[in-house]
């Protein structure tokens, strides 16, 4: 089969022909039509995330269906339609997993980062961390909920019934959660960079209260602010913007070094959390969102060869919205 694949060294993706995967015990083979391109994927690449297998396939917005069930399978039938994310596999007994925080496993494994993801015709993955998908979106259209979409959503319940909700990064996961945060009856603020005025708009569109740069003040103080760009900075930038009492909830598994600052920013019971991967739970409750709030997904599609094209127009600014490969073209 073909696929695009990280040696561990050149951020340049090489396409080999590499052997088909064979579904194990509790595997699903599953042939890809589509998978999201992710920022993760650029950490990975560009050597922000430390030891990846190597070689590795990176993705984990995988769109597929199920074309071969392992011994012990349940829940899936040949032919279905099914999504793997990012979280591929947990350890079940650590202390984590013992108290239904299986996101903070201790040795979990990851698709397309410890486990060869979706830039390539075929995948196995582990059946239990495998997802039905809404019917309405097309196999492009539902590559990105299950990375931008499900982070976006975990990263909006953390801020728990904010109000006022800033989104720092108007990318893949921040114009499927403002849609959701817009329906909820929150009032978003959109941050994108400066002079981004077709970001700007964008978030408008969507139903944004606001859109300026992120240099700039925005019209009311902020409950929470969810960060989605990696950049470390801005962390002090949005406790400047939040009232007292409010939240700045950090989106990404990598993030550039935050700048020191004054405590002042902090106090006032202002909290700075993260968010860490994804829980199965985290899964079922929204492609049900997804299903029923019917986001709009913006997406610039690329056949499964340009993958590094595709990675090098995310890496640059150049997308609206979330990127997708294309597998089966």
């Amino acid at each position: 089969m073909r696929a695009m694949v990280f040696d561990g060294h050149s951020p340049l993706l090489r396409e080999l022909d590499v052997p088909d995967p064979v579904a194990g015990t509790g595997q699903l083979l599953i042939d890809a039509h589509a998978c999201g391109v992710c920022r993760t994927d650029l950490h990975v690449v560009d050597g922000e995330l430390a030891h990846p297998k190597r070689p590795v396939i990176p993705g984990h917005e995988i769109v597929g269906t199920v074309s071969a069930l392992g011994v012990g399978v349940t829940g899936f039938a040949i032919g279905d339609r099914v999504g793997m994310p990012w979280l591929g596999h947990t350890c079940g007994h650590c202390r984590y997993c013992g108290i239904g925080r299986e996101n903070l496993c201790d040795t979990p494994g990851f698709t397309g980062y410890t486990i060869d993801g979706g830039y390539a015709q075929r995948v196995v993955a582990d059946s239990r961390f495998c997802l039905h998908l809404p019917k309405r979106y097309s196999d492009v259209e539902a590559a990105p909920l299950l990375c931008a979409g499900l982070i976006g959503y975990r990263t909006l319940r953390m801020a728990g019934d904010a109000k006022r909700v800033g989104i720092y990064g108007f990318g893949a996961a921040a114009h499927i959660v403002a849609q959701v945060a817009h329906r909820q009856g929150r009032m978003v603020f959109a941050f994108t960079r400066p002079g981004d005025l077709a970001a700007q708009n964008f978030a408008l569109r969507l139903g944004a209260y606001w859109a300026g740069g992120s240099d700039e003040r925005p019209s009311d103080e902020l409950d929470a602010a969810l960060i989605f760009a990696p950049v470390g900075a801005l962390v002090p930038v949005a406790l400047s913007a939040v009232a007292k009492g409010g939240i700045v909830v950090c989106g990404g598994i990598h993030m550039s070094d935050i700048p020191s600052f004054q405590y002042a920013l902090l106090w006032g019971e202002r909290q700075v959390v993260s968010v860490a991967n994804l829980t199965r739970d985290d899964g079922r409750a929204f492609m049900q969102l997804a299903a029923d709030t019917l986001p709009e997904l913006q997406t610039t599609s690329y056949a499964l060869g340009d993958a590094n094209r595709a990675l090098a127009d995310l890496r640059e600014g150049r997308l609206t919205g979330a990127a997708v490969l294309r597998i089966d073209d």
